[in-house]
């Protein structure tokens, strides 16, 4: 986790549809962090749809949780993010916009961070380039558990997500290792296109 060293802004309000984003950012957040345990797979199995692009990405991501077991899904998670074998990914922005690992695109991260108030728990080994740590950060300035002006969530995206995230889903949702987290890249792919379409709605 992240953690948030600022409050909620006073008398902000979080409507319906930032409160939903907040929550697929959390969802991939987490998906993206660690494998799902027997608990989440049951959520995650129950996960409600709809005929929209968003909501027939849950009925894909729920049909493969109800096939998935925690063993296998822990199994197939490192070999995905962990293992050294070609097919394995690498999600950081450092490696998808410079080719490198703890690249200029995690510095600037980190000066985006330190302005936020925001620092990576200790516990997190992983660098804040890692696609689970945006997307956590995003649901926290979307969802308003980090304080900061209307349209930080969109400079944040603009900036640090919208340049390479969406080719790592494509390439999570594609690759040969993915059984259960081809679900995640296509729920991943098309939240990000429907973020970066509204958006450029708002510009």
């Amino acid at each position: 986790m992240v953690d948030i060293a600022s409050q909620v802004l006073p008398g902000r309000s979080v409507d319906e549809i930032d409160s939903a984003r907040a929550g697929e950012y959390a969802l991939l957040a987490t998906l993206l962090s660690h494998s799902p345990d027997a608990q989440l797979l049951a959520v995650l199995a129950g996960l409600p749809s709809d005929s929209s692009p968003i909501g027939l990405a849950h009925t894909a991501l729920a049909k493969a949780a109800q096939q998935a077991t925690e063993e296998r899904v822990s199994r197939e998670y490192f070999a995905l993010f962990a293992g050294l074998q070609d097919g394995a990914l690498l999600p950081y922005a450092s490696h998808y916009l410079t080719d490198t690992l703890y690249g200029r695109p995690l510095g600037r991260i980190r000066e985006a961070l330190q302005r936020l108030g925001v620092e990576k728990a200790p516990e997190r080994v992983e660098p804040e380039d890692h696609a689970g740590f945006l997307c956590e950060v995003m649901a926290g300035l979307v969802g308003g558990n980090i304080s900061a002006p209307d349209g930080t969530d969109r400079a944040f995206f603009e900036e640090h997500l919208a340049p390479w995230i969406g080719r790592f889903f494509v390439d999570l949702e594609t690759t040969k290792f993915a059984g259960f987290y081809r679900s995640v890249g296509t729920l991943g792919r098309t939240f990000i296109d429907v973020e970066a379409h509204a958006f450029a709605l708002a510009s």
